[in-house]
Formats: C-alpha cells, sequence, structure tokens
C-alpha cells in the first residue's frame, strides 16, 4: 500500500476526531449528553475555546445538537448519515480541513490587527479615515435593518489595513476576516452575535477611529485589542447566554 500525504490537522478537528471516535465507539451514547466543555478540556488537556471549536465542528456536520441552557447532546447515526440531517440550527454541512477555527481566528487577528490599527493612527490619509466613517455609517444602516452589519465591519478593517500601504498586510487581513464567512464562524456567531452584541461592537469601532483620528498609535492599538478580546469573550460565553438564530 502506497504512503499517502499527511497532512497536519487544525487543533479543533483532533479533538473532533476523538469525540466522534467515542460516539462510534458508544462511549458517547446516542441520546445523551456530552460532558461539559471545562471537563472535556481537561481531559484533553486543550483550552475551552478549542473545545468549543471543535462542537461546533460536530454539530456543523451534524454529529451532535447543542441545546441551549442544557448541553450538548448525540445525535441518532442514520439520521447523520442523511445529507438532509438537520442539527438545532441547520442541514449537516462538512467542515474543509483547512478552515481556521472561530475563536484562533481572532486572537491571531488581534495580533495583526492591533499593529494596523497603530500604523493607520501613523499614516492614515483623509482618504483613509473617510472611508473608515464610511463603513460605520454602512454598519449603523445594516444594524438598523436587523441585519449583522458584515459588509460595513469588513469595510471598515480593510480600510485601517489600506493606510499602511502594505499589500502583505492588506491581503492578511482580508484573508483573515473572509474567513470569518465559513460554516464554523457563522454557527458560533449565530448563537452569540445579536443586535445588541453588534451596537457594542459599533461602539468599539468607533472608538478605534477616534484613536486614529487624534493620531496616537498606542491608543489605536490598545482599542483594537479591546474590541478583538471582547469579541472573543463574547463568542466564549456560557450556553446559557446563547440565543440561536
Amino acid at each position: 500500500m502506497p504512503l499517502q500525504p499527511l497532512e497536519p490537522q487544525r487543533l479543533y478537528r483532533q479533538i473532533a476526531e476523538q469525540l466522534r471516535a467515542g460516539m462510534l465507539s458508544g462511549e458517547f451514547a446516542v441520546g445523551t449528553r456530552l460532558p461539559a466543555e471545562r471537563e472535556l478540556a481537561v481531559q484533553l488537556g486543550v483550552s475551552r475555546p478549542s473545545v468549543r471549536e471543535a462542537l461546533i465542528a460536530l454539530e456543523v456536520e451534524g454529529w451532535v445538537e447543542v441545546r441551549t441552557g442544557s448541553g450538548v447532546y448525540v445525535l441518532e447515526r442514520n439520521a447523520r448519515s442523511q445529507s438532509t440531517t438537520v442539527g438545532s440550527t441547520g442541514p449537516a454541512t462538512a467542515v474543509s480541513p483547512t478552515e481556521w477555527g472561530p475563536l484562533e481566528l481572532i486572537r491571531a487577528r488581534r495580533v495583526i490587527e492591533g499593529e494596523t490599527a497603530a500604523l493607520a493612527a501613523s499614516l492614515a490619509q483623509p482618504e483613509h479615515i473617510h472611508a473608515m466613517e464610511q463603513a460605520l455609517l454602512t454598519m449603523q444602516a445594516e444594524a438598523a435593518q436587523g441585519s449583522a452589519p458584515l459588509d460595513g465591519d469588513r469595510a471598515f478593517h480593510s480600510a485601517i489595513v489600506q493606510a499602511s500601504g502594505n499589500a502583505v498586510l492588506v491581503e492578511t487581513v482580508h484573508s483573515f476576516w473572509d474567513a470569518r464567512r465559513g460554516p464554523l464562524f457563522t454557527r458560533l456567531g449565530g448563537y452569540f452575535e445579536t443586535p445588541r452584541s453588534w451596537r457594542t461592537a459599533l461602539k468599539e469601532h468607533q472608538t478605534i477611529l477616534a484613536a486614529i483620528r487624534a493620531q496616537d498609535p498606542a491608543a489605536a492599538r490598545a482599542a483594537m485589542h479591546a474590541h478583538m478580546d471582547k469579541s472573543h469573550s463574547r463568542l466564549s460565553a456560557s450556553w446559557q447566554h446563547a440565543t440561536p438564530a
């Protein structure tokens, strides 16, 4: 048998594989509730955010159902094998092995975009500031219509990195942001992103813009770090506070 090339796996996928194996072996029987995130994290020696990413991947793929306020339950195997399987929020979908975990993605964005915000505070020209202002207006309009202001959000972060004049940074930030359109981020956001959370995020964006306008790199970096930290916290909140779309 010829050897096949090995591909490095995301940590959340390794966790999901172990949990899936437990379901197939009967360790986690159909209809039973999985151990809590905290307990799984301790048993596996990983962080709770990584466990959450794994559980979301299993839900997207139709292996488990998240019942807010109750826990994560194993779905019946025959139902999982059907293309029309429906979990708690929609049909089962295959997750690409290359998809980034949403919480890990936010941590990476914190590192890069903290610096792009600081650069923007030093380098932004009037047209960049105008683009940021217009992006926030778009966010406000989208939120007022009751929809997630994703177009305005992307435009805002894009305008910040455009001020750097560095094509590598621009492409990096765009790839980070576009990754949030994947099924994992979409499903996780469906639980924890609400009109109220978007209004809060909009205020965080306004703080970032104020620091960039003031040409204060340290304040801009700190404001972006705070925004990313709060975004991470919102998506890591207790399932008791989740509100499925």
